[in-house]
């Protein structure tokens, strides 16, 4: 079912439960009044035939019809039977068996308490008179057929009312429920709009302030990030068939040369090293496309881990590889409230990597000493630094330095991939860290990996 038919049905549901709830509240006090209002008017005239036939002494019929021309407060269907204390009737004018239930409420009466009761369309009221020292019950009938044809308008009324208003709630439903989802209808065309070809529109955000408005921002938002994911992809494939084209079509040049021109066992050696040079720029690039693949993998363990060990590790690799470079490390603030230093939780393998491609930028761009510090930011966060005093980076250039492939001006000249920084901020991310870059031209740069420490349970 569509939102739009539920919030209707839920509407008119919820309208009528309300609507009917307050009809009943109406039909009973309006019934309970009637019935209090005629019980009142049985219970007086008894009062009034009381003082008339009792208190005077005569209960003669001819006195109480001449009393009936009079009375212009006679109902319909009049009844009026008059018992003495034994329960001997003293008058009636029921006929029959009329009077027959008047009895059973002789105990109600004698302890002062008017009895009030139905016999069948007629109303009765029983009450206690007291006369010289004698005790009289006096009971009352009649048929309120004035009050009963009102109460039968009321309820042809609320009976009217109520399917009417019912019309009323389905098209006043109808009618706020369009104009509420409007907005929701008119975001669903916008975004229907919205294709692979044209990921910069955007939806319409209205005021800014509502629900609605809100969902608008957030889906805006969200394209945002898509956009950017999509020219990121972009970009990625574009580099990396350039990346991949230029060792592919050298090593395929060699082979082809080699088998055309190479005529002894020198020349096709000198040919096949090459080939072999190609094919490990080939692989080495796979490796790193593939580690960056990886690196998304958010599925991995997360153990205690000493940070500052594979800080160690990542230099003793570097300087391996760098044997011409300096590496100092420094330590920054330690804090004293914590016990187990430098722990944090995630994966060796890949903090270690991390760091180590932040030390390898920093000793392949500079020629003076690396400078690595560790230590806290705040009890809660650990603080690595690492700087250089090489070339350095333009603004343009920092941008763009975590975009796979891309390899600044002043890299051109320098092995690589441009696979590095993309991996390593991947990886610090999933540790739930922060990796920041700062440069000027000429200056050097520094990155700053913040990782929040292994709270203790």
């Amino acid at each position: 079912m569509l939102i739009r038919n539920k919030l209707i049905l839920r509407f008119t549901l919820l309208v009528v439960a309300i609507q009917l709830c307050l009809s009943a509240f109406v039909y009973y006090y309006s019934a309970l009044s009637r019935e209090q209002r005629y019980y009142h008017r049985l219970e007086a005239k008894a009062i009034l035939v009381g003082s008339i036939l009792i208190k005077r002494g005569n209960l003669a019929e001819n006195k109480l019809r001449n009393f009936h021309r009079k009375d212009l407060l006679t109902m319909h269907d009049e009844r009026i039977s008059i018992y003495d204390q034994t329960g001997r009737v003293l008058y009636t004018t029921a006929p029959g068996s009329q009077s027959a239930l008047d009895p059973v409420y002789f105990a109600v009466i004698k302890n002062n308490k008017p009895a009030h009761f139905r016999q069948g369309p007629l109303e009765t009221a029983g009450i206690l008179y007291q006369h010289k020292g004698q005790s009289y019950q006096i009971f009352v009938s009649g048929r309120d057929e004035f009050g009963n044809r009102e109460f039968e308008k009321l309820r042809l009324i609320l009976l009217v009312g109520n399917l009417g208003t019912l019309v009323l709630i389905i098209l006043a439903g109808w009618y706020f429920v369009e104009q509420s989802l409007q907005p929701i209808s008119r975001i669903v065309t916008e975004v229907e709009g919205i294709t692979a070809r044209n990921l910069s529109l955007r939806v319409h955000e209205g005021n800014r302030r509502d629900e609605i408005a809100r969902l608008a921002i957030t889906f805006n938002q969200m394209l945002s990030g898509l956009e950017l994911a999509f020219e990121s992809q972009k970009s990625f494939l574009s580099h990396a068939s350039h990346e991949l084209r230029t060792p592919l079509a050298n090593l395929l040049g060699t082979l082809e040369t080699s088998a055309a021109y190479d005529t002894d066992l020198a020349e096709a050696k000198q040919s096949i090293n090459s080939a072999i040079e190609e094919i490990r720029h080939v692989i080495e690039l796979t490796n790193g496309l593939l580690a960056l693949a990886k690196a998304d993998d958010t599925s991995f363990r997360r153990v205690p881990v000493r940070f500052d060990e594979c800080v160690t590790q990542a230099i003793n690799t570097c300087s391996t590889k760098h044997p011409q470079q300096s590496i100092r490390l420094d330590f920054g603030f330690l804090p004293e409230s914590v016990e187990d230093m430098f722990m944090v939780r995630g994966n060796a393998q890949l903090l270690t990597t991390a760091v180590l491609n932040l030390l390898d930028n920093a000793c392949k761009y500079s020629q003076a000493a690396v400078r690595v510090t560790l230590g806290y930011s705040t009890p809660q966060q650990l603080l690595l630094q690492i700087m250089d005093t090489g070339l350095g980076m333009s603004e343009e250039e920092l941008r763009r330095i975590f975009e796979p492939l891309y390899r600044g001006q002043n890299g051109k000249n320098t092995p690589g991939y441009g696979l590095g920084l993309p991996i390593t901020r991947k990886i610090i991310q999933l540790h739930a860290g922060q990796l920041l870059m700062e440069s000027k031209p000429g200056e050097g740069t520094t990155a700053t990996v913040r990782l929040p420490a292994a709270v203790e349970n």
